[in-house]
């Protein structure tokens, strides 16, 4: 293990307790906030749950959820 992966770990979990992105930069120690999108990236799970959500409302504003979720579920 090295100090990166745990900073890693840090900025995903920062970004999964909902800690804004300017609070993770201060918390990262990054004046960059590339660098800080780096380190804080989504996890897939939250990014299917929020494009599922859309698509559960029936919003007809955004076909490409709709086929992402029929892959998806022709994957499963």
């Amino acid at each position: 293990m090295h100090v990166h992966d745990v900073k890693h770990t840090f900025g995903r979990r920062l970004r999964a307790a909902g800690v804004s992105f300017e609070d993770r930069q201060d918390l990262l120690g990054h004046r960059s906030g590339r660098i800080t999108t780096h380190y804080s990236a989504a996890e897939l799970e939250s990014l299917i749950t929020t494009a599922n959500q859309v698509v559960e409302g029936g919003s007809r504003k955004t076909p490409a959820l709709v086929v992402l979720k029929q892959q998806a579920g022709a994957k499963a």
